[in-house]
């Protein structure tokens, strides 16, 4: 019997081919797709910009573009809003008048004109500035030398850099060739080739790809195998830093104290002697319209009386708290400017040392022409010689009172800030209380040095030399009635000899006080004395500000001024 030969074994090979097969085109298929991942793009594309003179800023492409006319280049002021700190440039466009400012120059000129006032200097400009399309165009030499930035047009393309700035730079060293592509990644197209020894600009270096710049301004992706380290660029600032005005009080930190004029003139022959002091601030500017006019009650005999006594004067001038004056004057280019030069002129005329703003009661709108004025108003008081001080209140939610002052900028120009730190509990407050407790003073310091970040070399401390007395008095429906009036010094330490008073510490507020009855009605008092005096220059060590002012010389008793004297420069 013959074995029977069954089919499996051939089956079986059947099978086998089958899975070779299917191998062998999965391998195919693998090595095709390695291949063609090595394989690079050869398209080619050309560079697009959304303008004709596109800008990159420190190696970013910006989304605005420049003008250049007749080899000068003009840049969009949109762009240099953004990229300029603490927006140093202000386009008027009722009156085309375009404002560029630094600490100590502002640049005013209209656009299409070659005229212009550095300061109050006559200036003539190389081209003009202009409007196209609804965007300020500004000749990008002035940007140069008022600003430091550093300007450069590559072909079509214009780059800014900062004064302070590094460049990283390289060259190809690949002798076949190298392409300059659009992304990293060789299926990527590519701009061109580049050239054995060809300089680059170098912005970013990866393991395996570059960012660079060609130096006509085509900025995309090389291998970084491709290129080898060169020197770097180094931009230094073109700039001299302005150290700001110097003036001389003899290393002593400031003590300055208000005098407070309305109807008439201090008697000056009737004047104490105020040991330790070295500034006064008369009030004897004020505006007096929409237009910007100033009035003046300044003297020559006041003047005298200062400078024989080695004080500086530092005239305040106010807004007379007009809040629509104050609007119609801080939104005029035209109007800041006269009023500026009002003050020059009365600053010559009397010889002040310095300037002191009191701007109070303003609409939270003018918070930025406010910053404006100041912007403006300081490069020229400074090239006149003054001190400029302006008073601030104490951080509060109040709209006209606190809210319109923006601390931070403010501190940046100004060469003091005083701190008006009273009516903690104003005169028209429904609850008794200090006119500045020390805590809420401490407060009102702490937060705009933290928040704001005030210098405290700048910070001087406002001081109250008043208190109020508060009358509680109890109505026939069981609730209180709060009523106040502010007197002096002298007068609060005759109400105590009166009623033969002993002041008490009150430990919340850090001050004497002292409460009586009077025709049946409650009598409360927060004394100012020698104590809280005492107890705000103590503040003014801790924080390292830069001294006191003092409301209102009239309010002190004669021997106040010896303890500020020794407490001040202990």
């Amino acid at each position: 019997m013959t074995q029977q030969q069954f089919p499996p074994r051939r089956r079986h090979r059947r099978r086998g081919g089958v899975y070779w097969l299917i191998f062998t085109i999965a391998l195919v298929i693998t090595c095709v797709i390695g291949y063609m991942k090595l394989v690079p793009s050869f398209e080619q594309q050309e560079v697009v910009y959304s303008h004709d003179h596109p800008i990159y800023y420190n190696g970013e492409l910006q989304q605005h573009g420049a003008l250049v006319q007749d080899g000068h280049i003009k840049l969009p002021l949109p762009l240099l809003d953004e990229l300029l700190e603490d927006s140093p440039i202000h386009y008027e466009s009722e009156t085309n008048t375009l404002v560029l400012t630094t600490l100590d120059k502002v640049l005013r000129f209209k656009t299409e004109s070659l005229t212009a006032l550095l300061n109050e200097k006559s200036y003539e400009l190389n081209i003009t500035a202009q409007v196209e399309n609804d965007t300020v165009y500004i000749p990008a030499e002035l940007i140069e030398q008022l600003y430091g930035l550093h300007i450069e047009q590559m072909d079509q393309v214009i780059a800014l850099y900062d004064g302070q700035f590094t460049i990283d730079t390289g060259s190809i060293i690949r002798k076949n060739g190298t392409a300059l592509r659009s992304e990293p990644t060789i299926k990527s197209a590519y701009y061109r080739e580049l050239a054995l020894g060809e300089r680059l600009l170098v912005w970013e270096t990866g393991e395996d790809w570059t960012k660079v710049q060609t130096e006509s301004g085509t900025q995309g992706y090389v291998k970084s195998a491709h290129i080898q380290k060169g020197d770097a660029i180094v931009y230094s600032p073109s700039l001299e830093q302005y150290e700001g005005l110097k003036h001389d009080l003899s290393g002593k930190k400031i003590n300055l104290t208000w005098e407070a004029i309305y109807n008439r003139q201090p008697t000056l022959s009737t004047m104490p002697s105020m040991e330790g002091l070295n500034v006064v601030s008369p009030t004897w500017f004020e505006l007096v319209d929409a237009e910007g006019t100033i009035q003046g009650k300044a003297t020559h005999e006041y003047m005298e009386w200062a400078n024989k006594r080695g004080y500086q004067v530092w005239a305040l001038f106010s807004n007379g708290f007009e809040p629509d004056w104050t609007t119609a004057v801080l939104a005029s280019t035209e109007k800041r400017f006269a009023m500026i030069q009002q003050l020059v002129a009365f600053a010559e005329l009397y010889q002040l040392d310095g300037i002191n703003i009191d701007f109070e009661n303003v609409y939270t709108e003018d918070k930025e022409n406010l910053v404006q004025f100041v912007k403006e108003m300081m490069p020229i008081m400074h090239e006149q010689g003054l001190v400029v001080s302006i008073d601030v209140t104490p951080k509060s939610n109040s709209e006209m009172w606190s809210v319109f002052l923006d601390r931070a900028a403010l501190g940046k120009l100004v060469d003091y800030m005083m701190v008006m730190a009273y009516d903690e509990h104003w005169a028209s407050s429904p609850k008794a209380g200090s006119v500045a407790s020390l805590p809420w003073v401490e407060q009102s310091i702490k937060r705009i040095l933290e928040e704001d970040q005030v210098a405290p070399e700048k910070l001087i401390l406002g001081m109250p030399l008043y208190t109020r007395v508060w009358s509680e008095e109890t109505l026939e429906d069981g609730s209180t009635k709060v009523s106040s009036k502010a007197i002096g010094m002298t007068k609060a330490q005759e109400i105590i000899t009166e009623h033969q008073l002993k002041p008490e510490l009150d430990e919340a507020s850090g001050q004497h006080y002292i409460e009586y009855v009077e025709d049946g009605i409650k009598q409360r008092i927060w004394l100012e004395d020698e104590r809280s005096i005492a107890g705000r220059i103590d503040l003014v060590h801790k924080y390292k500000l830069a001294g006191v002012a003092t409301w209102a010389r009239t309010f002190a008793k004669d021997d106040i001024w010896k303890v500020i004297d020794e407490e001040l420069n202990q």
